[in-house]
């Protein structure tokens, strides 16, 4: 049976600027490359799990502008339902700029626009709780996040949270309508207060501290390192696929896309989950972009 995946997120564009490193404090640097690009960490997720087969609608916001008509129709053209995606005629649509250094790595700088002007009036209840699966980010208001995830555990909606940026807490209230989380080293550690570090008994404490918060169960993803899983006292190291890294922009939004693509609703398939996300992630990073880089379902099981 098709999976029916509502993703309420952001909607950017993105400009992507090449360099061989990060320029030093106050040096001016010949970037060697820039491109414009479809993006945002809501279409990222959006688009991975179309791309595996899933159902996919979207909840989110553009400006009235050419670059919300440009990521309406990059949506459409992949098959996610953009119905409910408003248009402010106040604001611009959301745009990122990432540094993309030389060796894959990237630091990313986002302007809100359209996505943080997003209300819980602009929520469609009925297609949430027509929905088995629910995915957000903190790229929208995090009041629209918590009134979704009510509104879908109120319809026993799976509900699964990317709490990137960090640039909210994970209320408890918030916490207690979660059924995933997935930040990575960097979020887990503001989520935490703990130091993230690829050891054993690190990720156990930051795991403990995450559950400890109401959320049922957690993924750190760790990069080069893979991923590792808190299912309750469950817990393992998922290793990543080996491959040469071009771009890793879009390695995390692969992850969770493909995961809520694949997970059944009692989780009882969380590992076989994971291990899919670990390969759509790996591919992923070999090719240059967001949303390009995204395999498909094919692509995943040939690799």
């Amino acid at each position: 049976m098709t999976k029916k995946i509502v993703v309420l997120g952001s909607l950017n564009v993105d400009s992507i600027m090449k360099m061989p490193r990060m320029p030093l404090v106050g040096e001016t640097m010949a970037l060697t490359d820039v491109t414009t690009a479809p993006g945002g960490k809501g279409a990222n997720q959006a688009v991975a799990a179309a791309r595996q087969g899933a159902q996919v609608a979207f909840i989110g916001a553009v400006g009235q502008d050419n670059n919300g008509h440009f990521m309406r129709q990059t949506l459409a053209d992949q098959a996610v339902d953009v119905a409910a995606i408003q248009t402010n005629a106040t604001v611009p649509t959301g745009s990122a700029y990432i540094m993309l250094q030389d060796n894959g790595a990237n630091t990313i700088l986002i302007h809100g626009g359209a996505n943080q002007a997003l209300t819980v009036d602009d929520l469609d209840e009925e297609l949430i709780a027509q929905a088995d699966t629910l995915i957000a980010q903190f790229e929208v208001p995090l009041a629209v996040i918590t009134a979704a995830f009510k509104m879908a555990k109120a319809h026993n909606v799976q509900t699964v949270l990317n709490p990137a940026p960090a640039v909210y807490e994970v209320t408890p209230t918030l916490a207690n309508l979660t059924d995933i989380i997935l930040p990575n080293e960097t979020e887990a550690q503001l989520l935490t207060g703990i130091t993230v570090e690829n050891d054993l008994a690190v990720l156990n404490q930051v795991s403990d501290a995450i559950l400890a918060t109401g959320v049922a169960r957690s993924i750190i993803t760790l990069g080069e390192a893979g991923s590792f899983i808190a299912d309750g006292a469950n817990r393992w190291w998922a290793k990543p696929k080996k491959v040469a890294a071009v771009d890793t922009t879009a390695a995390g939004d692969t992850f969770i896309g493909t995961l809520a693509s694949e997970l059944a609703a009692d989780f009882s398939n969380l590992v076989d989950a994971v291990d899919r996300a670990s390969t759509a992630s790996a591919i992923a990073v070999t090719r240059p972009g967001a949303i390009p880089s995204i395999p498909t379902r094919e692509e995943v099981d040939q690799f």
